[in-house]
């Protein structure tokens, strides 16, 4: 990441209305009307954290469909965990993503194959 970039996450995830949408979807995947409900948000402000926090792909999001055929998206968490840390008077972010077993073996074995 560079500079501006790692700047830009802090400043993200520094912003309270991004954390408490943070916390809400890491439990599990909920739609921006949920969102704005359990977090006591307008749906404008839980839309523009979802926007900040997709362009630094934190979150994703799916689109299911209601019982009555309407479509409306749920977001979801896109990592595991993040860790911030000051090495040498610069600031490094580090997001730890959950990969599944069969991604990481084939992501190994394209690594091995590539050399």
């Amino acid at each position: 990441m560079d500079d501006r970039s790692i700047e830009e996450v802090l400043d993200t995830i520094g912003d309270q209305h991004a954390r408490r949408v943070l916390a809400a979807i890491s439990r599990e995947p909920k739609s921006a009307k949920e969102l704005a409900e359990e977090c006591d948000l307008s749906l404008p402000t839980v839309y523009r954290r979802i926007e900040l926090l997709e362009e630094h792909d934190l979150v994703s999001d799916r689109t299911l469909v209601a019982d009555d055929g309407n479509h409306y998206k749920v977001y979801e968490s896109n990592f595991e965990s993040t860790v911030i840390s000051l090495e040498d008077d610069e600031y490094r972010v580090r997001i730890y993503r959950e990969e599944n077993l069969p991604d990481r073996f084939s992501k190994l074995w394209d690594e091995l194959h590539s050399e």
